[in-house]
Parts: structure tokens; C-alpha cells; sequence
């Protein structure tokens, strides 16, 4: 009488050819045939533990190669790369059309798709204002996060009218999500640092201020130096911007222009801006930034240096300027 498959755990596993095909075999039962590890054991005479073993080992040989194909227009290999390269929790790469304009619209969906499909979503959120957030926000699908508590995490009041709905970002990620919102009534920089002093020692910014620092989840966006959104909203003057490229900045994160290594570039203009500082990104949850386009590449160069986010989104000529091993001038793939 033949011996249960379970008297064979001392069996030798072969070393040669044999093993190559076994290898084959296996794989083949188990990612073509839907056969368990369990089956396959009892019909090849072997134990659960060598059958595992065994597709272990025909993926590590390359015998069998797994790849990804999201449903969703994703890159995954450059996402991988990405997460490897710059240690993130996760990242998102979206095709470039080779079209600015539609690449942006590409990658807010795709943060909206993210940010509404995340597992654990929190229920405070943490959001900055600009064009890019407030085409994320327009994205987001309505009961996203129901009861979600949002919070603007820097001043946006605008001095001048410029694109529709940048200055309103948390008003509409919360009325999309069925939430509330907390607002930062005050402007992105004061002309005084004393003035932002004040108003940050005021008990209504100073609530906003303590509840953004709370947020384990703050998503925003990264200008670049090239029509800058502080510039049209009247913060800076033209000339004011060319005097922070001059001293070497690249671009801004919550209204902080930074350098290509991610430091603060002009201490004085800094002490006169208003919401949380970049640094303090590092100590969420989920950092995510958002970010397109050519112009924006040195910006999402410094922030990765910088360790700023733990979540990129972004299109694929940018993942792969990111990725290039000499990337300190943007350039098109």
C-alpha cells in the first residue's frame, strides 16, 4: 500500500535538471491551474512547506515573473522605483501626455483616486491651498470620507482674485467628503514678522495652527519659481521672486521657498509667513505631495532630499527626472 503524502516530508528535493522542471511544474499548478499549495503537495508526493518553497524559488530564478497591471492608469514599475529609491510609503505615477496642462489634471484625479481609496482614512485632514489642491479637490468623488474634519494648514486669504476656487480648497475637500472644514483666516505672508506673530498668538489662528499640527494626513501641492501662485495672489512681486531664485531657491511648499537641498531660503521672508513649516511634514502619517510638470521637478527634487513627504503623486516625466542619477535640471524624457 502506497504511503500517505504526509510520510514524505524527509524527501529530497532534486538538484539538477529534475529540480528545473519540477520548479516549472509547480508554478504552472499553482499560478495556471489554481491548484493550492495543499494539492499540490499530495499530487507531487511532496510536503505544504517544499511546495512553498519551491514557487519561492521559481520566483527568485525568474521562472515565474509577477507583474502589475493596475486597472487604473498607472505606472507601476516607476512607482515601485520610486519607493525604493526615495524609501516612501507609497507613490503614484501617472503617464505624461506630454501636455502640461493635461498631465496636471491627470495627477490630481489620480491623488483624488488615492486619497479616497485610502483604507485608513483619518478623520482629521490636513490640506494646503493652490491650483494644484484645488484641482484635486474637484476631483474628489462626493462622500469620500464622510465626517472628515479638514483643516487648511496655511494662510490663503488672497490679496488679488486669481484662479477659481485656490484660495477654498478646504471648504471643498470637506463639502465633497460630507465634513466640516477649519479655515486659517489670514493671509500666506505678512508684511511684518511681527505682525505674523501676533496673529498666530490670536486664539482663533492659534486653535487652526494647534488642530493642522494634529493632522496625521496633510496632502499639498509645491509651486514652482515660474508663475508662482503667491505671486498672483499678490504675496510677492515679480521682482520679489527673482531675488528668491537669485539666493537659490526652486520653489515653494506651504508657502516656504526652499532650496534645491530643501532648506529655507530667506530667513526674513520665512519669519513673515503664515502655517505649519515643511519640516514638520516629516512627523505624519502620510505626507503626500502632489506634483507636475517640468517646472516642478527641481521642487519635488528638494522635497524628497528634504524628506518631506512619504507619498508622491505624480506624472511619469517626472518619476523619471527623480529617478535620473544626475537630476538637478528638468528636462523632458
Amino acid at each position: 500500500m502506497a504511503a500517505p503524502a504526509t510520510d514524505t516530508s524527509r524527501q529530497r528535493l532534486p538538484s539538477d535538471d529534475q529540480r528545473d522542471h519540477l520548479l516549472v511544474q509547480v508554478a504552472k499548478m499553482y499560478f495556471q491551474l489554481d491548484r493550492t499549495q495543499a494539492d499540490i503537495a499530495q499530487a507531487l508526493g511532496l510536503t505544504r512547506w517544499q511546495v512553498g518553497r519551491l514557487l519561492s524559488e521559481a520566483r527568485e530564478t525568474g521562472i515565474v515573473r509577477i507583474e502589475i497591471a493596475p486597472r487604473a492608469n498607472r505606472i507601476a514599475a516607476l512607482e515601485a522605483a520610486l519607493q525604493r529609491h526615495w524609501r516612501l510609503r507609497d507613490a503614484v505615477v501617472v503617464p505624461s501626455d506630454g501636455d502640461s496642462a493635461l498631465d496636471a489634471g491627470a495627477v490630481a484625479q489620480a491623488a483624488a483616486t488615492w486619497l479616497a481609496g485610502l483604507a485608513d482614512k483619518p478623520p482629521l485632514i490636513g490640506v494646503s491651498w493652490g491650483r494644484t489642491m484645488a484641482a484635486v479637490a474637484r476631483a474628489l468623488p462626493a462622500g469620500w470620507n464622510p465626517d472628515a474634519h479638514v483643516v487648511l494648514v496655511n494662510g490663503a486669504t488672497a490679496l488679488r482674485l486669481t484662479s477659481p476656487g485656490i484660495g477654498t480648497v478646504a471648504e471643498s475637500f470637506a463639502q465633497s467628503a460630507g465634513g466640516t472644514a477649519t479655515l486659517l483666516p489670514a493671509p500666506a505672508i505678512l508684511g511684518r514678522a511681527e505682525t505674523r506673530a501676533a496673529l498666530e498668538a490670536d486664539p482663533v489662528i492659534a486653535a487652526a495652527l494647534a488642530l493642522a499640527r494634529k493632522a496625521p494626513l496633510v496632502i499639498f501641492g509645491m509651486g514652482a519659481m515660474e508663475d508662482s501662485a503667491l505671486a498672483a495672489s499678490g504675496f510677492l512681486s515679480e521682482t520679489d521672486i527673482a531675488e528668491l531664485r537669485r539666493q537659490g531657491a526652486v520653489g515653494d511648499i506651504l508657502g516656504r521657498f526652499l532650496t534645491a537641498r530643501g532648506a529655507i531660503v530667506d530667513p526674513a521672508l520665512d519669519a513673515r509667513t503664515l502655517g505649519l513649516r515643511p519640516d514638520t511634514l516629516a512627523m505624519r502619517r502620510h505626507a503626500v505631495g502632489v506634483v507636475s510638470g517640468p517646472a516642478k521637478q527641481a521642487i519635488a527634487l528638494a522635497a524628497l532630499r528634504a524628506r518631506l513627504l512619504n507619498v508622491l503623486v505624480t506624472d511619469e516625466q517626472t518619476a523619471r527626472h527623480l529617478l535620473a542619477p544626475n537630476p538637478e535640471q528638468p528636462h523632458a524624457e
